[in-house]
């Protein structure tokens, strides 16, 4: 992996961190499926989704609103997905 693509991955975890624990838990799941193989259209969405407010977010990432954005609907399906899964023992 190229120092770039490294720092920018290490920015985005860094991001993740969120001051609702809801948002927290879909994230660290998020990372946990999907580790260092994030490609570049989810990299700029997710880049675009934590620009928002948390609560904006998570009204976004619970389905209790819905954006027009087809990157960002894209992106906010796999959170979802990927959020509804149970964390892995001993994550």
């Amino acid at each position: 992996m190229k120092e770039a693509q490294r720092v920018r991955l290490e920015r985005l975890r860094w991001h993740c961190r969120r001051a609702l624990l809801e948002l927290d838990i879909v994230f660290q799941r998020y990372w946990q499926k999907v580790g260092d193989d994030v490609v570049e259209e989810d990299q700029t969405a997710l880049e675009r989704l934590l620009e928002m407010e948390d609560h904006d977010l998570w009204r976004l990432v619970s389905g209790a609103s819905e954006t027009s954005d087809p990157q960002l609907q894209e992106m906010v399906g796999k959170l979802r997905s990927i959020g509804a899964a149970p964390i892995a023992p001993g994550h």
